[in-house]
């Protein structure tokens, strides 16, 4: 199989049901594969042969969905760039991929002109309504100058796309995913019974990251409808929930929270959703339990993996957050291994270990990746003997569900105690004052480390650093509790993909020092 199969059984199953919503415009899969041919088309002659990379930098949109569709039908690979990303960091990335077209929106037509000016040769495609700026070609007049041409039949084996890791933890590589990876992944999800043929899904996720990539693929096979909104905004993702009866959505915690807690919602019709899926970063539980109170109507499912797993690992199923799985802890998981996939919790001699025991998450399928773009010494290291180790630390239970504690990276050593920031961030975030909480390890002359929280109030709340540490010592042990706390009325640094950057949080404390713990 490969990731245009979706396309071509729509176009013969179903050619004339709804494939995308975006604004006003509204395309069936008939109109879809017509466009998706010619683009395809317009992309060779603008030089990108089988193999070549294309670029896009833009927001949401029904024409992304095309490109994804229209390079691999070109038989070409997909690199989407971050649209947080400085300029430098994109073309550090186009450098790295040697991508020779570009497709930018109006949104990022002037990164994409100084891109050019850096990158000889580089083919600018303006993606967007309207008339396209000086030295680029108008997707639309490319599309229409076209003939369409058949699909390039890539093969499972083939390269589909090249996406560049967050960089939350350092310098971001380019993940290689197989035409078959992403397929796996694809049916992996579609087993475990999530978006269906009948799924009207908001991409409000960027569809530059895999977290909404593991969606839309399946979507794609599954032929359910596909709306899009520019950008993720609470008012936005209310009113098209509203207005198109969405279904199914996929939203990291952050995008739940600012969601729920928005006092517009009350008077927005949210009951057509069926299915949240959530994931990219952990959730607390008080975020957690107001969106369930908010939109009760909702099925939570977390899905848990990364970009190199295609990206799903884990899925926890609504049923675990209710009942008799809420009252034994499970709610709190990270879920049991998905359909295609094994996991298994190993040491640091990569031996498994037992049930409750913290070591490293591994996880083993045909959804794992190829390997880093020209980086062989590092795709060895992450990938041993077929199996993925995602540096993320945590246990399993004797159920098979999977508690992940922290990234490796992230866990807190202080005075010989391992403080996973996860489970602190959990306590901060029960206190009715708090509307977002990260916690990290700063520089300590005695203990090593001790635990930091920076924490956003709610609009309104006040409380102390002083009141919110005694908060968590009636949650948590006294040596995990913030020694101390920085409280800010300005959101969190996010990535991309809406995963708090940790690691700018930390750089004021631990530039110009060697650290003392890993």
């Amino acid at each position: 199989m490969n990731t245009t199969h979706g396309l071509r059984r729509a176009l013969q199953i179903n050619p004339n049901g709804l494939a995308t919503v975006f604004g006003g415009r509204r395309r069936n899969w008939r109109e879809v594969g017509e466009r998706v041919a010619r683009l395809a088309s317009g992309l060779r002659a603008l030089g990108a042969n089988p193999s070549d990379r294309v670029a896009i930098l833009s927001l949401n949109s029904d024409r992304y969905l095309e490109l994804y569709l229209a390079t691999s039908w070109a038989g070409a690979v997909i690199v989407p760039l971050n649209i947080r990303w400085s300029p430098l960091e994109n073309e550090d990335a186009m450098r790295d991929c040697r991508a020779n077209v570009l497709v930018v929106d109006k949104a990022f037509a002037a990164t994409g002109a100084e891109l050019a000016k850096a990158l000889p040769g580089l083919k600018l495609v303006y993606a967007d309504d309207g008339d396209a700026p000086a030295g680029t070609e108008s997707y639309e007049a490319l599309l229409a100058a076209s003939a369409p041409i058949p699909d390039a039949m890539r093969t499972a084996a083939d390269l589909a796309g090249i996406f560049y890791t967050g960089g939350t933890t350092g310098r971001s590589k380019g993940v290689m995913l197989s035409h078959g990876n992403l397929m796996a992944n694809a049916l992996n999800a579609l087993g475990e019974g999530l978006f269906p043929s009948t799924a009207v899904y908001l991409h409000a996720a960027p569809m530059f990251h895999l977290a909404n990539g593991a969606a839309m693929y399946s979507l794609l096979l599954s032929g359910g409808s596909n709306v899009m909104i520019q950008s993720f905004t609470p008012e936005g993702v209310m009113a098209v929930v509203q207005n198109e009866r969405v279904t199914d959505v996929l939203l990291v915690p952050t995008m739940i929270q600012m969601l729920v807690d928005h006092p517009a919602l009350a008077s927005h019709d949210m009951s057509s959703l069926r299915n949240l899926v959530y994931g990219a970063s952990p959730i607390s539980e008080a975020v957690l339990d107001r969106a369930t109170k908010a939109l009760p109507n909702a099925q939570f499912t977390q899905a848990y993996g990364m970009t190199e797993l295609s990206p799903i690992a884990t899925l926890l199923h609504w049923k675990e957050h209710i009942g008799e799985a809420r009252a034994k802890g499970r709610h709190r998981a990270a879920g049991r291994a998905t359909l295609g996939c094994e996991v298994r919790i190993v040491d640091t001699d990569d031996k498994p270990v037992a049930f409750g025991t913290v070591g490293e998450i591994v996880v083993r399928g045909d959804n794992v990746m190829m390997g880093y773009w020209e980086r062989p010494e590092e795709t060895a290291r992450a990938v041993i003997d077929g199996w993925m180790h995602t540096g993320d630390g945590g246990y399993m239970d004797e159920n098979g569900f999977v508690f992940v504690v922290d990234r490796v990276k992230d866990m807190i050593i202080s005075g010989g105690e391992n403080v996973y920031s996860v489970e602190v961030e959990n306590a901060v975030s029960q206190h009715p004052a708090v509307a977002q909480c990260a916690v990290v390890g700063i520089p300590d002359e005695r203990w090593g480390e001790q635990v930091h929280a920076v924490v956003v109030l709610k609009s309104g709340a006040q409380v102390s650093a002083n009141e919110l540490i005694e908060f968590c010592k009636t949650l948590i042990a006294g040596y995990k509790c913030p020694r101390s706390v920085d409280l800010r009325d300005s959101p969190l640094p996010l990535s991309g993909a809406g995963k708090v950057l940790k690691r700018e949080l930390r750089k004021p404390f631990w530039e110009n020092r060697e650290r003392r713990v890993s």
